[in-house]
């Protein structure tokens, strides 16, 4: 049990980052690359919050199995 919880532990570490990320860039506020497709496109506030909240889901779900185990 303990490698999966350090599994998504990790992992959602990994999507909460990127997620925060794309959402940044649909936004504007990271204008990075500068040839990037997400650049102030709006889709990608949505995706990137939506893959921010699964890393944070994932997050809680390993802390979950820590109390269990």
């Amino acid at each position: 049990m303990a490698f999966l919880r350090y599994l998504f532990l990790i992992a959602g570490f990994v999507l909460a980052i990127f997620g925060s990320f794309f959402a940044l860039q649909g936004a504007g506020i990271i204008m990075w690359p500068a040839e990037s497709f997400m650049l102030a496109n709006g889709d990608w506030v949505t995706y990137g919050i939506a893959i921010a909240i699964v890393g944070i889901l994932l997050i809680l779900l390993s802390r979950q199995i820590a109390r269990r185990g």
